[in-house]
Protein backbone atom coordinates (compact mmCIF):
# COMPACT_ATOMS: atom_id res chain seq x y z
CA UNK A 1 0.00 0.00 0.00
CA UNK A 2 2.61 2.83 1.27
CA UNK A 3 6.30 2.19 0.84
CA UNK A 4 9.24 4.20 1.70
CA UNK A 5 12.82 3.54 0.42
CA UNK A 6 16.25 4.92 1.42
CA UNK A 7 13.96 8.98 2.41
CA UNK A 8 15.98 11.58 3.70
CA UNK A 9 14.20 14.32 4.76
CA UNK A 10 16.24 17.70 4.75
CA UNK A 11 15.58 21.41 6.02
CA UNK A 12 17.44 23.34 3.76
CA UNK A 13 21.23 21.69 4.65
CA UNK A 14 20.32 19.78 8.01
CA UNK A 15 19.24 16.13 7.36
CA UNK A 16 16.10 14.68 9.87
CA UNK A 17 16.20 11.62 8.51
CA UNK A 18 18.98 9.05 6.72
CA UNK A 19 17.50 6.40 4.21
CA UNK A 20 14.00 5.87 6.23
CA UNK A 21 12.48 2.58 4.55
CA UNK A 22 9.63 0.89 5.91
CA UNK A 23 6.23 -0.51 4.06
CA UNK A 24 2.38 -0.25 5.34
CA UNK A 25 0.15 -3.02 4.01
CA UNK A 26 -3.29 -2.91 3.42
CA UNK A 27 -5.25 -2.44 6.48
CA UNK A 28 -1.87 -2.72 8.33
CA UNK A 29 -1.09 -0.87 11.34
CA UNK A 30 2.67 0.13 11.66
CA UNK A 31 3.79 1.87 15.06
CA UNK A 32 6.37 4.21 14.71
CA UNK A 33 8.50 4.42 17.68
CA UNK A 34 11.03 6.45 18.73
CA UNK A 35 12.29 9.82 21.39
CA UNK A 36 11.60 12.80 20.81
CA UNK A 37 13.63 14.14 18.06
CA UNK A 38 14.15 10.66 16.33
CA UNK A 39 12.94 11.70 13.01
CA UNK A 40 8.57 10.28 13.55
CA UNK A 41 7.30 13.96 12.68
CA UNK A 42 9.63 14.14 9.84
CA UNK A 43 8.70 10.93 8.10
CA UNK A 44 5.27 11.86 8.52
CA UNK A 45 5.47 15.44 6.72
CA UNK A 46 7.84 13.70 4.01
CA UNK A 47 4.87 11.50 3.34
CA UNK A 48 2.23 14.60 3.07
CA UNK A 49 4.35 16.73 0.94
CA UNK A 50 4.81 19.02 4.06
CA UNK A 51 8.63 18.45 4.19
CA UNK A 52 11.22 17.99 1.17
CA UNK A 53 12.56 14.33 0.22
CA UNK A 54 15.82 15.14 -0.67
CA UNK A 55 16.77 11.71 -1.46
CA UNK A 56 14.41 8.45 -1.76
CA UNK A 57 11.10 7.77 -2.85
CA UNK A 58 7.36 7.66 -1.11
CA UNK A 59 5.17 5.23 -3.15
CA UNK A 60 1.27 5.07 -2.48
CA UNK A 61 -0.05 1.41 -4.33
CA UNK A 62 2.98 2.37 -7.14
CA UNK A 63 2.06 5.85 -7.16
CA UNK A 64 5.27 8.44 -6.48
CA UNK A 65 4.34 10.46 -3.91
CA UNK A 66 7.29 12.58 -3.81
CA UNK A 67 7.38 16.16 -4.90
CA UNK A 68 3.38 16.21 -5.09
CA UNK A 69 1.80 19.28 -3.23
CA UNK A 70 -0.11 18.35 0.23
CA UNK A 71 -3.83 18.61 -1.41
CA UNK A 72 -2.69 16.40 -3.92
CA UNK A 73 -1.65 13.72 -1.49
CA UNK A 74 -4.81 13.85 0.00
CA UNK A 75 -6.73 13.43 -2.86
CA UNK A 76 -4.95 10.38 -3.40
CA UNK A 77 -5.91 8.51 -0.16
CA UNK A 78 -3.95 9.74 2.70
CA UNK A 79 -4.83 11.91 5.77
CA UNK A 80 -2.91 13.60 8.88
CA UNK A 81 -3.91 14.09 12.79
CA UNK A 82 -0.90 16.25 13.48
CA UNK A 83 1.20 16.58 16.68
CA UNK A 84 -0.49 18.96 19.14
CA UNK A 85 -4.07 17.94 17.19
CA UNK A 86 -4.22 21.40 15.68
CA UNK A 87 -8.09 22.08 15.77
CA UNK A 88 -9.01 25.61 14.40
CA UNK A 89 -9.68 26.71 18.01
CA UNK A 90 -12.08 29.36 17.37
CA UNK A 91 -14.51 27.96 14.84
CA UNK A 92 -17.15 25.28 15.62
CA UNK A 93 -16.67 21.01 15.87
CA UNK A 94 -18.84 21.29 12.73
CA UNK A 95 -16.55 23.64 10.45
CA UNK A 96 -13.34 21.81 11.48
CA UNK A 97 -14.68 19.02 9.88
CA UNK A 98 -15.89 20.45 6.96
CA UNK A 99 -12.30 22.28 6.84
CA UNK A 100 -11.02 18.73 6.81
CA UNK A 101 -13.04 17.62 3.69
CA UNK A 102 -12.82 20.09 1.51
CA UNK A 103 -11.33 17.56 -1.22
CA UNK A 104 -14.90 17.11 -1.80
CA UNK A 105 -17.97 17.41 -3.82
CA UNK A 106 -21.16 18.91 -1.75
CA UNK A 107 -23.03 15.22 -1.98
CA UNK A 108 -20.04 13.48 -0.63
CA UNK A 109 -18.83 15.72 2.15
CA UNK A 110 -22.56 15.71 3.26
CA UNK A 111 -22.59 11.34 3.63
CA UNK A 112 -19.03 11.76 5.21
CA UNK A 113 -20.12 14.00 7.82
CA UNK A 114 -22.90 11.85 8.68
CA UNK A 115 -20.15 9.16 8.75
CA UNK A 116 -18.26 11.12 11.33
CA UNK A 117 -20.84 12.18 13.35
CA UNK A 118 -22.27 8.30 13.82
CA UNK A 119 -18.42 6.86 14.43
CA UNK A 120 -17.89 10.43 16.70
CA UNK A 121 -21.40 10.85 18.65
CA UNK A 122 -19.29 13.47 21.20
CA UNK A 123 -18.47 15.41 18.10
CA UNK A 124 -22.42 15.45 17.44
CA UNK A 125 -23.51 16.83 20.71
CA UNK A 126 -21.10 19.50 20.84
CA UNK A 127 -21.06 20.33 16.78
CA UNK A 128 -21.74 23.59 17.43
CA UNK A 129 -18.99 24.21 19.97
CA UNK A 130 -16.04 26.17 19.76
CA UNK A 131 -13.25 23.61 18.80
CA UNK A 132 -10.67 25.05 21.64
CA UNK A 133 -13.07 24.84 24.05
CA UNK A 134 -13.17 21.10 23.94
CA UNK A 135 -10.83 19.25 26.01
CA UNK A 136 -7.63 17.27 24.63
CA UNK A 137 -9.17 14.01 24.70
CA UNK A 138 -11.94 15.16 22.78
CA UNK A 139 -9.77 17.61 20.38
CA UNK A 140 -8.00 14.51 19.63
CA UNK A 141 -10.61 12.74 18.45
CA UNK A 142 -11.63 16.01 16.91
CA UNK A 143 -8.65 15.68 15.05
CA UNK A 144 -8.90 12.05 13.65
CA UNK A 145 -12.38 12.60 12.89
CA UNK A 146 -11.00 15.80 10.46
CA UNK A 147 -8.40 13.32 8.65
CA UNK A 148 -10.35 11.08 7.97
CA UNK A 149 -12.94 13.09 6.80
CA UNK A 150 -11.80 12.67 2.99
CA UNK A 151 -12.26 8.85 3.68
CA UNK A 152 -8.07 7.71 2.98
CA UNK A 153 -6.97 4.57 2.29
CA UNK A 154 -3.77 5.49 5.00
CA UNK A 155 -4.22 7.36 7.80
CA UNK A 156 -0.90 9.42 9.93
CA UNK A 157 -1.72 9.52 13.62
CA UNK A 158 1.26 11.94 15.00
CA UNK A 159 1.56 11.34 18.92
CA UNK A 160 -1.89 11.11 19.26
CA UNK A 161 -1.42 9.83 23.40
CA UNK A 162 0.51 12.75 23.79
CA UNK A 163 -0.91 14.56 26.96
CA UNK A 164 -3.86 12.78 26.96
CA UNK A 165 -4.99 11.21 30.72
CA UNK A 166 -4.58 7.39 30.90
CA UNK A 167 -8.77 6.91 30.20
CA UNK A 168 -8.82 8.60 27.26
CA UNK A 169 -5.27 6.94 25.88
CA UNK A 170 -7.50 3.88 26.11
CA UNK A 171 -10.28 5.40 24.62
CA UNK A 172 -7.82 6.54 21.44
CA UNK A 173 -6.44 2.79 21.25
CA UNK A 174 -9.63 1.67 20.67
CA UNK A 175 -10.97 4.40 18.21
CA UNK A 176 -7.55 3.28 16.33
CA UNK A 177 -8.57 -0.33 16.50
CA UNK A 178 -11.93 0.53 15.02
CA UNK A 179 -10.42 2.44 11.88
CA UNK A 180 -7.86 -0.31 11.56
CA UNK A 181 -10.40 -2.88 11.09
CA UNK A 182 -12.60 -0.86 8.33
CA UNK A 183 -9.38 -1.74 6.71
CA UNK A 184 -7.33 1.53 6.55
CA UNK A 185 -3.98 1.52 6.76
CA UNK A 186 -2.60 3.62 9.94
CA UNK A 187 0.95 4.34 10.72
CA UNK A 188 1.30 5.72 14.28
CA UNK A 189 4.33 7.59 15.36
CA UNK A 190 4.67 7.20 18.78
CA UNK A 191 7.10 7.80 22.05
CA UNK A 192 4.65 5.84 23.85
CA UNK A 193 5.69 2.47 23.00
CA UNK A 194 4.20 -0.41 25.10
CA UNK A 195 0.54 1.35 23.77
CA UNK A 196 1.63 1.89 20.31
CA UNK A 197 3.02 -1.46 19.49
CA UNK A 198 -0.25 -3.23 21.88
CA UNK A 199 -1.94 -1.63 19.10
CA UNK A 200 0.24 -2.29 15.70
CA UNK A 201 1.01 -5.53 13.26
CA UNK A 202 4.52 -3.87 13.13
CA UNK A 203 6.92 -1.64 14.50
CA UNK A 204 9.49 0.44 13.23
CA UNK A 205 12.27 2.22 15.82
CA UNK A 206 13.36 5.27 14.79
CA UNK A 207 16.78 6.35 16.47
CA UNK A 208 18.53 10.27 15.49
CA UNK A 209 16.74 10.13 11.57
CA UNK A 210 17.72 5.96 11.19
CA UNK A 211 15.92 2.86 11.53
CA UNK A 212 17.94 0.74 14.07
CA UNK A 213 15.28 -2.25 14.08
CA UNK A 214 11.97 -3.11 12.72
CA UNK A 215 9.40 -6.57 13.02
CA UNK A 216 6.57 -7.49 15.00
CA UNK A 217 5.65 -5.91 18.07
CA UNK A 218 5.71 -9.21 20.18
CA UNK A 219 10.11 -9.88 18.76
CA UNK A 220 10.76 -6.41 19.34
CA UNK A 221 9.25 -6.52 23.12
CA UNK A 222 11.48 -9.30 23.80
CA UNK A 223 14.32 -7.70 22.80
CA UNK A 224 16.59 -6.32 25.80
CA UNK A 225 17.86 -2.98 24.16
CA UNK A 226 14.20 -2.26 23.38
CA UNK A 227 13.18 -3.39 26.63
CA UNK A 228 15.82 -0.98 28.41
CA UNK A 229 15.48 2.00 26.15
CA UNK A 230 11.69 2.17 25.34
CA UNK A 231 9.75 -0.71 27.92
CA UNK A 232 11.32 1.03 31.43
CA UNK A 233 12.53 -2.94 32.40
Amino acid sequence: MLTLSEVHVAYGHIRATHGISFSVGEGETVALIGSNGAGKSSTLKAIMGLANVAQGEIRLAGRLLSGLRPPDVVRLGIGLSPEGRRVFPQVTVHENLLAGGYTLGSRAMKSRLEWAYSRFPLLKERSKQAAGSLSGGQQQMLAIARALMPNPKVLLLDEPSLGLAPVMVQHIGDIVREISREGISIILAEQNAAWSMSLANNAVILELGRVVMQGPPAKLKSEPSVQRAYLGR
